[in-house]
């Protein structure tokens, strides 16, 4: 038989992330305090942050050695296995190879769980009694739920109310691993509150419900806020992907000709594709594919400029590809990709031209989710069926040149959580949202100004 899955061995697991800041021809712009106005020191950040996460949020070193803990963690999912598409690609008749990494193996269900672990392994050597978080669609708060159970840490969760709406069951995965959840905006913090004033029948929006964590966290001293996607040092974390598709691709002897994953913040983008980013800025042949929600369009249609990470203005300001920090995007089922904003390395990665991007609508995304599970059994999260769909693209354009090509993606979640989306979509109840320039327009005008340094 041809072989159509490699699995490496413990063993074989790499022992060190990578960080794609040692290697970016044009380093990061400073983040901005937003009550000063001037680039943020790691003392500033440390009320939120643990001192070990933000040395790797800042630093230049190219490898982090992952301490045995998590690896011990990582261990029970880890290595996952790089799978090839054969029945998927029979289906399109093409001469393409296509592979993805098999992140939805986690316990969670997604590729979270690579930085969930770290953080509450750095955040529990601090002495942090609890870290509060947001979530969209649901898989991170679930995934650091997860990791908090263990380490003892008692995790808090502001799911982004259209998606707790959307996905009822997300709330008992978090309830199972001990965390408690609420609807975001929710009444339990004063921005919450102040959003709910404004709109109570506000669907929420990832922006809304990182403000009210970082408020959580700011005004409890036991507690340390927590981010699944975004910032440097998660996609550091999320680089063990990348790193053991590259060991993987070696052992069937192919090398990529494009390497795709979807963006919301841009973690399981970076996972899979910064040690590959690597590879190119040294030399290697490689495309490197993003591929996002058309509703939210963040890296297609929005600004290279500083901007809020938040709603309520209280996180950082980084500059940022991004649709305005007060946008909210439509409730599309990919919760997890309707943020406003990118993550810097990825930003400057598009602004350098290192890495492409693509935005589909979300009928187009679930018709490739649906070719993908009745090919290849497996029922993709709403998230991760834009990069499907960017793969089948890619897929189809190799049968119409008649060219070989290898194209590797990061399947970076499950849909079992998601099945009330693909009821919708099956039933034709579901519909594309057109770009909301104007409502984007106005949001851009609410750009912070941060002077000389922007």
């Amino acid at each position: 038989m041809e072989q159509i899955k490699v699995f490496l061995s413990e063993a074989d697991m790499p022992r060190k992330w990578y960080n794609i800041q040692a290697d970016m021809p044009t380093p990061l712009d400073p983040p901005i305090h937003p009550a000063t106005g001037k680039p943020a020191t790691p003392e500033q950040m440390h009320a939120i942050f643990p001192m070990s996460l933000l040395e790797q949020e800042m630093s230049p070193q190219r490898f982090w050695d992952i301490p045995q803990e998590v690896l011990d963690i990582y261990a029970l999912w880890r290595p996952t296995p790089l799978m090839r598409a054969k029945r998927l690609e029979a289906a399109l008749k093409t001469p393409a190879h296509i592979y993805f990494k098999n992140e939805s193996v986690s316990p969670a269900g997604s590729h979270k769980p690579n930085t969930a672990v770290a953080q509450a392994y750095y955040n529990k050597k601090e002495g942090i009694k609890r870290l509060a978080t947001e979530t969209g669609a649901g898989q991170w708060g679930s995934a650091l739920s997860l990791a908090c159970n263990f380490f003892g840490l008692a995790c808090t969760v502001y799911m982004v109310r259209v998606s707790y709406d959307q996905k009822p069951f997300r709330k008992s995965m978090v309830q199972a691993w001990g965390a408690t959840i609420y609807p975001s905006p929710s009444d339990k913090t004063e921005a919450g509150r102040r959003f709910l004033a404004q709109d109570p029948g506000c669907p929420g929006t990832l922006g809304m419900a990182i403000t009210e964590a970082v408020e959580d966290a700011a005004t409890h001293d036991d507690t340390n806020y927590s981010l699944g996607s975004v910032l440097n040092h998660v996609c550091l974390h999320q680089s063990i992907i990348g790193e053991e598709a590259l060991k993987q691709m070696a052992v069937l002897g192919e090398w990529p000709d494009v390497v795709i994953g979807c963006i919301g913040g841009g973690s399981n983008f970076a996972g899979i594709s910064f040690p590959y980013v690597r590879e190119k800025i040294a030399g290697r042949k490689v495309r490197i594919l993003a591929v996002e929600p058309a509703s939210c369009p963040t890296v297609t249609k929005g600004p290279y400029a500083y901007d809020y990470g938040d709603t309520g203005g209280m996180a950082p300001i980084i500059k940022m590809h991004t649709l305005g920090h007060t946008f909210v995007p439509p409730g599309i089922h990919a919760g997890g990709l309707r943020y406003h904003g990118m993550a810097p390395l990825v930003s400057r990665l598009k602004e350098d031209g290192l890495i492409e991007a693509v935005a589909y609508p979300q009928l187009t995304c679930f018709e490739a989710g649906v070719l993908f599970a009745r090919t290849e059994g497996i029922i993709p999260a709403p998230e991760t069926t834009h990069a499907i769909k960017g793969a089948v693209d890619e897929a189809i354009r190799a049968r119409e040149e008649g060219k070989e090509r290898v194209i590797l993606f990061n399947l970076s979640g499950h849909g079992h959580f998601d099945m009330a989306a693909y009821d919708a979509f099956l039933g034709g109840q579901l519909k594309d949202y057109e770009y909301p320039q104007k409502l984007v327009d106005e949001a851009l005008t609410h750009l912070p100004k941060v002077g000389a340094a922007s």
